[in-house]
């Protein structure tokens, strides 16, 4: 992409924050999914309620939610928006667990940042709560899914 094409990015190429002041207020949704890879023992210190800091996912998820509403202090160029929903999911697979975050909205910009920070930072949770019983995990595929409202319209990963 040119310079000119890039929103966060003014003609002298000087990083910039996008003035949504003048956009309306729409209601905008995004999901977020990513995973976290584990050991055998591990999963199993999960279903077991034997992990010795207490239950992961409840403090993944929770992490999740709040990690959500703190995206403008993380992203240096996110807008600061009034969630309405967060949503974080986190289910057992054969490896590990699959992460998804549903984030809503009705700002004049959209939360796919918010969608995608729950997740990075439930799976970065479960890494702490579990890394004594296996410092091997992997995180990985933090990916958009779908995303709708705005003037850009919807998307939806194929």
């Amino acid at each position: 992409m040119t310079r000119s094409r890039l929103s966060h990015v003014d003609a002298k190429g000087r990083i910039k924050m996008v003035d949504v002041g003048d956009k309306p207020a729409t209601n905008r949704e995004a999901i977020a999914r990513g995973s976290i890879s584990m050991s055998l023992a591990a999963r199993r210190g999960i279903a077991r309620g034997a992990v010795k800091k207490g239950d992961p996912l409840q403090a993944a998820r929770v992490a999740g939610i709040m990690a959500a509403k703190q995206t403008a202090s993380l992203i240096p160029l996110c807008h600061p928006l009034p969630l309405a929903h967060v949503q974080v999911d986190l289910t057992p697979s054969r490896r590990g667990y699959d992460i998804e975050a549903r984030v809503r909205t009705a700002a004049p910009t959209g939360v796919e940042m918010e969608a995608l920070t729950a997740v990075a930072v439930a799976a970065l949770t479960i890494y702490d709560m579990v890394k004594a019983v296996d410092k091997t995990m992997v995180i990985g595929d933090i990916r958009l899914i779908r995303k709708t409202g705005g003037k850009s319209g919807a998307y939806e990963r194929k």
